[in-house]
């Protein structure tokens, strides 16, 4: 259904190799399932600049490293207007597509890294987009800090959905439930809500 390849975005890209349905579970997001503790531990010594983790935060309580035992779904891409979203279900996140997918072209889905308005701006940068989109917002991150948000009220019956793959707040990096960088997923120390990436 899809193959790695060197990407135009950033780093490798996962690209579609024949026609995939709206509505089409595609890949699940493999890797070690570890803590938050255990996540920020593992990588509290790589360095600001270095957003190459894979750290999709599921829970409160789990965390999936796909630097570690992961597979293909690591490689995808962020994308502002994206043709995949992430789902998660009992504690395991798979990306499904969000409309047609035509061959050749590249999996995306928005990482909406999480951050707050007293992130150091210049760590901030280090999540900027390149996706090339018409409606590229030029940054992965949120459009709203986490400490600006107000709480939303969540209707019975609906399935926990995952934006992105890294969250995270931009504090030792950035990430959607990881720290990241411009392009990559997840990372440590970042803020941790489940259904985000935590890029580093």
């Amino acid at each position: 259904m899809f193959e790695v390849r060197r990407s135009g975005i950033h780093g490798r890209g996962v690209y579609a190799t024949r026609h995939i349905p709206k509505g089409i579970r595609v890949v699940e997001y493999l890797g070690d399932r570890i803590t938050h503790r255990q996540a920020d531990a593992r990588y509290e010594q790589k360095g600001q600049d270095d957003g190459h983790t894979f750290l999709f935060v599921v829970s409160s309580r789990v965390v999936i490293d796909a630097g570690v035992g992961g597979n293909d779904a690591r490689f995808i891409n962020h994308c502002c207007d994206p043709n995949c979203d992430t789902v998660i279900e009992n504690e395991r996140v798979f990306i499904e597509s969000v409309r047609d997918i035509e061959p050749g072209e590249e999996l995306g889905y928005e990482y909406g890294l999480t951050w707050e308005t007293t992130d150091d701006p210049e760590e901030l940068e280090n999540y900027a987009c390149r996706c090339g989109a018409a409606n590229c917002r030029g940054t992965m991150l949120a459009e709203e800090p986490l400490d600006k948000k107000q709480p939303r009220k969540r209707k019975a019956g609906n399935e926990t959905k995952g934006r992105g793959r890294a969250k995270g707040k931009a504090k030792a990096k950035a990430g959607k439930n990881a720290k990241r960088r411009p392009a990559r997923r997840g990372a440590a120390g970042a803020k941790k809500k489940p259904g985000t990436s935590r890029r580093r």
